[in-house]
């Protein structure tokens, strides 16, 4: 039986189209800036983003770390979600080479950061406090797509009180799908984005940063330092290409998919639907149930991000059909029983 994987979509495989694009691909040496495609792959970002200039990054962890490193110098801090991506699953990434102090906020239910929090975060002009530069948003953030209104808020907060503000992308054309609006209308109050490739768009490596070209050129000297500098980087960034043509509008489908799992395990005795927005499901368990529920989906081929706290978190993803789907309710009844 085939496997089905919930546990993010990270896990995507390309497709044969995507391979096929892969494989013809024009390439050059990109840390000489001489690879066609990947400069292709950044105009294009740039200019669908409203962005001066794009580089292309190994991963989404790095294309942060290389914006925190280009906002930021020693001493200086940056405003972020206690739960960011960012700020708890990117290894500390900001302190370690940059020596950039995180200043994190818990987050309102609905992903935002109160924005009086983050004005009283804000230290003031003073030796004894480190110098805070910059705010980080993440878009969407478990799920969430943040609103309009509130991204309009935190951009003239930050104008206001002379800080950056950075966007985790990671979803970001997760989030534009689901408010049905051009994904400029969400970048266009950003300083600088980080647009994720291999998650809900299917591409098997990649993000790309966009700012400036000024913070660009920084961000490009990070790279390097960082290890990320690679060569015939054309083959990866022809993927990302084929995704921004081919996956984009098909997220809808995995935003219906969520939707259509979420309903299928509302009422389950022992399961608690909590949320769905966009691609993913929050489900609670009872912790004594936790290991019984881990060997009923191996034995029915599916995997879960299953940890040691109620809270599972399934996420739907282009290698997931509606059989898949139906397959994964089916089994879920069975452990409800």
């Amino acid at each position: 039986m085939n496997w089905i994987d919930l546990r993010s979509d990270t896990v995507t495989r390309p497709t044969a189209a995507m391979r096929e694009a892969m494989l013809r691909a024009d390439v050059g040496d990109d840390v000489y800036g001489e690879d066609p495609t990947v400069n292709a792959l950044q105009r294009r970002l740039a200019e669908e983003l409203g962005f001066e200039a794009g580089l292309f990054a190994p991963s989404g962890t790095q294309a942060n770390l290389l914006a925190l490193l280009s906002h930021c110098q020693r001493g200086d801090e940056y405003i972020v979600g206690m739960d960011a991506h960012t700020y708890k699953y990117e290894g500390g990434g900001a302190a370690v080479f940059g020596s950039i102090q995180p200043q994190p906020i818990p987050h309102a239910a609905d992903g935002t950061l109160p924005l009086e929090a983050v004005e009283a975060a804000i230290k003031p002009r003073d030796p004894h406090f480190a110098r805070t530069r910059l705010l980080c948003l993440e878009n969407t953030w478990h799920g969430r797509a943040l609103s309009h209104d509130y991204l309009q808020a935190a951009r003239a907060l930050c104008e206001r009180r002379g800080l950056s503000l950075h966007l985790d992308g990671a979803r970001l054309y997760n989030a534009a799908v689901a408010q049905g609006v051009p994904v400029q209308e969400i970048t266009r109050h950003f300083d600088s984005v980080s647009v994720c490739l291999s998650k809900g768009l299917g591409a098997p490596v990649g993000s790309v940063l966009l700012g400036t070209h000024a913070l660009i050129d920084d961000a490009r000297r990070w790279r390097k330092v960082a290890g990320g500098g690679m060569r015939q980087a054309g083959l990866l960034a022809a993927a990302g290409l084929h995704a921004l043509d081919h996956h984009v509008a098909r997220l809808a489908d995995d935003h219906h998919r969520a939707g259509m799992l979420a309903e299928g395990l509302r009422g389950l005795p022992g399961i608690d639907v909590v949320a769905q927005h966009t691609n993913m499901v929050f489900i609670d368990v009872p912790a004594t149930r936790l290991a019984e529920l881990r060997a009923r989906m191996d034995a029915a081929s599916i995997r879960l991000s299953i940890g040691y706290t109620p809270r599972v978190r399934l996420v739907t993803h282009l290698d997931v059909d509606d059989a898949g789907i139906a397959r994964t309710i089916e089994a879920f009844r069975g452990f409800a029983g």
